[in-house]
């Protein structure tokens, strides 16, 4: 999974996608476009339960093996993370070297679109003292962006239509009329409500506005700490109807330079029981339909990473492609039941293993052997 951390220039794009990386990658500095190229990073996804199965291995297999560590490694699954140039009014015309920074987007599954919510004389701001009138420079950049490919697509296809009238291309023509009306209107095309076919045939125009959105507004530490209930209220409609997280990439920052325990007694202290950043990977996964499911043993406990939906058989496809076509079943355990029994032997005897076939829709967090011909 590919998301792409957009907003306008000085709003915190950068200090964010570092502390994401826990280490300094991208130039943060006072002063627009200090990103030209985006930093790329792949970043873990936290999950606890992999700490929770590594137990259980090591109860199970540490006799046996005593020589190794055991297991001998845990995986996360990971999301890449893109720090793209802040994008400034104009881009779709090109200002601020706004095409080159609109092709980037287009490369990415999401948006993370980051908005400053705070006050701060020292640092060169971009745009109004307000997150919402931020988010439609933005949003009126890519909806334009949208519209003028859109226009130059569907002219074209009405040309094709002429030589070539099947049925799919009508619909297909029916739901560009229906995209280019709604960008014409200054609508973000995730606002469409769309049946399975023509999801399909807008996912495949790749446009800017119909990727999900994770809004973030950055606030200060003050306002952090004092209670977001303010925010809160005073942008109730906006967080009703989006994807809204509330952060402070400086105190992201500053976490990333601690070590794990230090981070926890950091975060207690503040009163805050998880960190922004790890909100925002948990949501960004979500955001996409994406989920996992684990496998445990003595050489490895990982996350593997599926499309919600996914069924058995592609899930055993993940961690070789020969196993999706020699699937037989899969052993399935959720993660909740086999936690709560403490070890697979217990939650055999239990009766919590299912032995499940090829028409199996996985689930999040479920522990999977597969097994599979030769």
């Amino acid at each position: 999974m590919n998301i792409g951390i957009v907003g306008l220039p000085n709003i915190g794009k950068s200090t964010l996608f570092n502390a994401l990386l826990k280490k300094q990658t991208a130039l943060a500095a006072n002063y627009p476009f200090a990103t030209i190229e985006p930093n790329v990073g792949i970043v873990d996804v936290p999950d606890n339960r992999l700490n929770v199965l590594a137990h259980l291995v090591h109860e199970e297999y540490s006799a046996k093996y005593s020589h190794k560590d055991i297991p001998e490694r845990i995986v996360p699954a990971s999301i890449k993370f893109n720090d793209i140039a802040g994008l400034v009014k104009g881009a779709h015309k090109g200002e601020g070297l706004g095409n080159q920074f609109l092709a980037h987007i287009r490369e990415v599954d999401a948006i993370v679109h980051v908005v400053r919510a705070f006050e701060d004389t020292n640092i060169i701001r971009e745009g109004s003292i307000d997150p919402i009138s931020d988010i439609e420079v933005i949003n009126t950049e890519l909806v334009l962006a949208d519209f003028q490919a859109m226009e130059k697509r569907l002219d074209n296809f009405s040309k094709e239509i002429k030589r070539n009238k099947t049925t799919e291309n009508l619909k297909r023509h029916e739901l560009y009329e229906k995209v280019t009306q709604t960008l014409n209107r200054g609508n973000l095309l995730s606002s469409l409500l769309l049946n399975e076919e023509d999801s399909l045939y807008l996912k495949e125009l790749n446009l800017l506005t119909a990727k999900p959105v994770i809004y973030v507004f950055n606030v200060s530490e003050d306002i952090l700490l004092s209670g977001l209930s303010t925010l809160e209220e005073k942008y109730s409609e906006f967080i009703q109807n989006n994807s809204v997280l509330f952060l402070c990439a400086k105190i992201e920052s500053e976490l990333r330079a601690l070590s794990p325990d230090e981070r926890l007694e950091y975060l207690s202290d503040l009163g805050i029981s998880n960190s922004g950043l790890d909100q925002l990977i948990k949501l960004g996964f979500k955001t996409v339909g994406l989920q996992t499911f684990l496998t445990a043993g003595p050489k490895e406990v990982r996350a593997w990473t599926i499309r919600t939906g996914d069924k058995a058989p592609s899930a055993a496809g993940k961690i070789h492609t020969d196993f999706e076509k020699s699937f037989i079943r899969a052993e399935v355990v959720p993660f909740v039941d086999l936690s709560n029994a403490g070890s697979w032997k217990i939650a055999r005897e239990k009766g919590l293993l299912r032995l499940e076939g090829k028409d199996y829709v996985m689930q999040d967090g479920d522990v999977v052997e597969f097994r599979v011909g030769s």
